[in-house]
């Protein structure tokens, strides 16, 4: 019994932090106070939560394309997406407010699968960006939170040739604790994320 318990204990131990956890932890706390010129470290910008979604709009329908966008969101992000139902009614689109079929799907990250989902995004997915030349610096809120839109889910490499059969575009949001646009702007480019150079389209 008491070799399973320090087994356990061991492998509990041994479970490392994600990189990008460690990393923000460990040094970026401190030299966001610096170069943000903050008070304290309680007020440094925080990534809380990551939200991947789709929406499917006139194709809610569909079930071959909303199954792909389930498929999709699963895959790059290793959870259950979950289903969106209209909040107002869109004559264009012959939505009604609450009606049956989801108007699209998402996932919300948090912790270390956060972490981890944003560390594949910046190093790993942006890259297979066709003629990329970096994300937009101005898509932040009032509040700091950034919002970043990807035009096909084939970009990332989780996403295989078959699940490609239906090609949909996708957001991703990050929602940022005592964020602001400088302050944001500061925490997601030292995380590595390629904002595009001023001057370039």
């Amino acid at each position: 019994m008491a070799e399973k318990k320090t087994a356990a204990k061991a492998t509990k131990v041994a479970k490392a932090q994600p990189r990008l956890k460690e990393l923000y932890n460990n040094e970026l706390k401190a030299k966001l106070v610096k170069e943000l010129n903050l008070k304290n470290v309680s007020q440094v910008p925080e990534l809380k939560k990551v939200v991947v979604s789709c929406g499917v709009g006139k194709k809610r329908e569909d079930k071959k394309f909303t199954e792909t966008v389930e498929l999709t969101l699963a895959k790059i992000t290793g959870q259950a997406p979950t289903s969106r139902l209209a909040k107002k009614s869109i004559a264009t689109f012959k939505i009604r407010k609450g009606m049956g079929a989801p108007v699209g799907y998402l996932v919300t990250l948090r912790n270390d699968k956060m972490y981890e989902f944003v560390d594949r995004l910046i190093n790993i997915t942006l890259p297979h960006v066709r003629d990329f030349h970096g994300v937009p610096g101005n898509a932040f809120d009032a509040q700091g939170n950034y919002n970043l839109g990807l035009k096909e889910q084939t970009v990332f490499p989780e996403i295989t040739f078959e699940d490609a059969s239906a090609l949909h575009g996708l957001e991703v949001t990050f929602i940022i604790k005592n964020g602001s646009k400088e302050g944001s702007y500061k925490l997601l480019e030292l995380f590595g994320m390629p904002f595009e150079k001023k001057g370039d389209k």
